[in-house]
């Protein structure tokens, strides 16, 4: 099974979700507020209801409120804006391995589809070079927000046990 964005958030460990949250907080504060608008608009209560929360506990509850089906829009800004800015170097290392035209990381059109030896051995590289866990919340989150379609990366996010959470 693919997992959503809103699925990634739920899934992923404590720390992964809170270096997360805690990275748009500190570095990337338009991300931030958006995800905290709606997260409010979800528990229907004002932000600043949130904002007065002490930090630890407001996380904790917008990463709960992430992890529900109605949240996948916001998990998925949470979820590229920490991937692009955060893992950037991961995410350049895998297109240039694929051959994939992008600026910064970022991909206008992706190919329609990719050779599965090219596929392989670049996934292969970012789970020799980066945290096994990083590497699944990218491949997952590209797949289900980035128009990729892909039968081969179906098929490795599914069958390689070095994809798997948990």
């Amino acid at each position: 099974m693919l997992l959503k964005c809103h699925e990634l958030i739920g899934f992923v460990s404590p720390s992964l979700a809170q270096e997360m949250i805690e990275y748009a907080y500190a570095s990337d504060k338009t991300v931030y507020r958006a995800v905290l608008a709606a997260v409010a608009e979800a528990n229907r209560v004002r932000p600043v209801f949130l904002e007065r929360k002490p930090r630890a506990q407001r996380h904790a509850d917008m990463l709960t409120a992430l992890s529900r089906p109605r949240m996948e829009e916001a998990a998925a800004n949470l979820l590229r804006g920490w991937l692009l800015k955060s893992e950037n170097a991961m995410i350049v290392e895998f297109l240039d391995a694929l051959g994939v035209p992008h600026e910064k990381g970022v991909v206008e059109d992706f190919p329609s589809t990719i050779e599965d030896a090219k596929l392989n051995a670049a996934v292969d590289a970012l789970v020799a070079k980066y945290p096994r866990e990083k590497v699944i919340v990218y491949l997952n989150t590209v797949k289900a927000t980035g128009g990729i379609a892909w039968p081969n990366l179906e098929t490795v996010l599914q069958s390689d046990p070095r994809l798997q959470l948990g």
